[in-house]
């Protein structure tokens, strides 16, 4: 087994989705197949759309576990790697630090760029490599009301098992979660738009799995909303349920006149902090046709 980087663009041709699945051809086959089994961490790059593009973060953005490797059948020399533990950072991981690069494979020699490693989308990473790139993703100066849910604390960063025995965790992931989708949405209720704090400065709003862990639901912003405690336990008894264009729905089984009257004016969720934080339409329809009392 190996630790690898795996190249995702959200304006891929791929059928990707990195929270479960990364699609890729057949010249990474080899590259893929030694991860199958250990981590990878994703990698954003420059080119988004087009042989123009430059809008990417050149960043990595995630880790996962490699779960197995499938053949596409539908599409001759493609291929599917299905992960498992996904976990995006709280921020963003430049590829290049200073001078140097996380991945030593990128810089020759004469510290010029090895751009032929660079256009790999899959590429092998060493386990030093990984372990300095998912603490820089965790790494961030908190608030005061954060320092008990401080990620970074949880995190050790030697040895390397240890390290991997931490991102499966359920405390770490809740902690992750947590504090990825507060930060998607201004630590605001994405329902009413409610900004409430508690005298310590903590934000009240929680965040909630659209399709909870238990039904295998992924620890993603997109499979996330932060909601009011209220409105969180309205969610979670299909009380109210999202469309697939972010329209909020009301179960005909009825809500207390006051609390309809908190949601956000034409029933609208409240915007991301990016398009790619946005909640995604897999996990939309499974709330409406699994928990929603429509």
């Amino acid at each position: 087994m190996a630790k690898a980087v795996f190249t995702y663009s959200e304006s891929s041709s791929f059928d990707d989705q990195p929270e479960l699945r990364y699609h890729f051809p057949s010249m990474y086959l080899a590259a893929a197949r030694a991860s199958e089994g250990d981590w990878i961490v994703y990698y954003e790059p420059r080119r988004t759309s087009g042989p123009h593009s430059a809008t990417g973060r050149q960043a990595y953005f995630a880790t996962a576990r490699v779960a197995r490797i499938v053949q596409d059948a539908s599409r001759a020399g493609h291929w599917y790697a299905y992960v498992a533990d996904y976990t995006e950072f709280d921020h963003a991981v430049p590829f290049r630090l200073g001078e140097s690069y996380y991945e030593s494979a990128l810089l020759k020699a004469d510290g010029s760029t090895n751009k032929g490693a660079f256009g790999r989308s899959v590429r092998t990473l060493p386990d030093s490599e990984f372990r300095q790139i998912v603490a820089a993703g965790f790494a961030h100066e908190l608030e005061p009301w954060e320092l008990q849910d401080r990620v970074q604390d949880v995190l050790p960063t030697d040895p390397m098992r240890e390290v991997e025995q931490v991102l499966v965790s359920r405390r770490f992931r809740d902690i992750a979660f947590r504090r990825r989708v507060r930060m998607a949405y201004g630590n605001r209720c994405a329902m009413t738009g409610l900004h409430l704090l508690n005298g310590g400065g903590r934000p009240e709003v929680q965040a909630a799995h659209i399709k909870p862990v238990e039904a295998d639901g992924p620890d993603t912003v997109r499979n996330g909303l932060a909601l009011t405690g209220t409105f969180h336990w309205l969610f979670d008894r299909g009380l109210v349920s999202v469309d697939d264009d972010r329209r909020i729905l009301l179960s005909p089984h009825g809500l207390p006149d006051d609390l309809e009257r908190l949601i956000l004016p034409g029933r609208r969720l409240l915007d991301t902090d990016s398009a790619a934080h946005q909640p995604h339409p897999t996990y939309l329809r499974w709330h409406r046709e699994n928990v929603f009392k429509g």
